[in-house]
């Protein structure tokens, strides 16, 4: 599929919808419409009067991590912190059931951010809005051979389930792809009877700005950048109900929250080295979550932790912010 942006400066005295996207199958080479030529990215078309820009879409990054379970060490030291900090709210709130919607937020591998609660014998609720990256979980889930309720489910601001249905009502870092967050944060205190958390990236912390302003500059266009304000999250939540109890910083290693491997880093920096490329990449570049799920890393925990020095340290959260991936909120139902 190709994504064809119209620049309409070029369009005097035409009429031509609001909708500032045409999206349509690839053209074949052998039967091209006069004006959409798209073999340079952006070029004016001959006898059309406009500018075209032409941009192959790439297959969702969520397809790949359905089978291949290297994330990378950024992120597994990413779900280690986040497991330790939901085993605490587990330990502190009692829950028994908790429910995760949606399941999308965190890059990697889908739907196992609440693995950890499944292992203590949690009821899991899973909900994505993708029917197919669903069936990926619901399998990833079998080789766990822990249970889990999937459920299919494309309006998040009206959550498929009762009042009080859950001990925790929880999501990590998907608010800012939604159409209808705030509709999602209402629904997320309606369902709970106890317990919500929600987390955003932090958009203060070094590595996000890297990202936003030289690594990687399109991926603002492609997410609502409000709702890393942790202030508007908490405005909402409390509207609806919920006391917030705490608030604070997770994840927050010595290296900065770009969202993409480190040697993909260096290249957009510029650096061109075999050796580093080496070191991070290969079978020795191995990062893998499910793997010591599986029994087959015991030792990765440790491994990957010895990084957490940071994050658990006993500095004032916002002394930390300066470098931490995520802010989070947890609000307790009272009454």
């Amino acid at each position: 599929m190709t994504i064809c942006r119209l620049d309409r400066r070029q369009l005097a005295g035409t009429t031509w919808p609001e909708t500032p996207f045409l999206r349509m199958p690839r053209p074949s080479p052998d039967l091209q419409p006069p004006c959409l030529h798209g073999r340079e990215s952006l070029r004016r078309t001959a006898g059309c009067g406009i500018i075209v820009r032409v941009t192959r879409v790439e297959e969702p990054t969520w397809k790949h991590y359905l089978t291949d379970y290297n994330e990378g060490l950024g992120l597994v030291y990413e779900r280690f912190v986040l497991n330790d900090f939901l085993l605490a709210l587990h330990r502190q709130y009692h829950i028994q059931t908790a429910l995760e919607a949606p399941l999308f937020g965190m890059a990697g591998v889908s739907g196992i951010n609440s693995v950890v609660l499944a292992q203590q014998g949690v009821r899991v609720t899973l909900v994505d809005e993708e029917a197919e990256r669903l069936a990926g979980v619901k399998r990833i889930w079998g080789e766990l051979e822990l249970p889990a309720e999937l459920v299919h489910h494309t309006d998040w601001g009206r959550l498929p389930f009762p009042d009080h249905s859950f001990d925790l009502a929880w999501n990590w870092a998907a608010l800012w792809y939604l159409d209808d967050p705030a509709g999602l944060l209402e629904e997320l205190v309606r369902v709970s009877r106890r317990v919500v958390l929600v987390a955003m990236p932090n958009r203060w912390q070094v590595g996000y700005l890297l990202r936003k302003y030289l690594l990687e500059r399109e991926f603002v266009n492609q997410v609502d950048e409000r709702w890393t304000e942790i202030g508007r999250v908490r405005r909402v939540l409390e509207r609806a109900g919920l006391r917030i109890v705490r608030q604070g910083v997770l994840d927050t290693p010595p290296w900065p929250d770009t969202v993409m491997p480190a040697r993909e880093v260096l290249h957009r920096l510029g650096i061109r080295s075999r050796k580093l490329d080496r070191r991070f990449s290969g079978d020795s570049w191995q990062w893998n979550t499910m793997a010591y799920y599986r029994g087959e890393q015991p030792d990765l925990y440790q491994r990957v932790m010895r990084y957490a020095w940071l994050d658990r340290a006993p500095l004032p959260w916002w002394i930390k912010a300066v470098w931490a991936h995520h802010r989070f909120l947890v609000g307790i139902k009272e009454g």
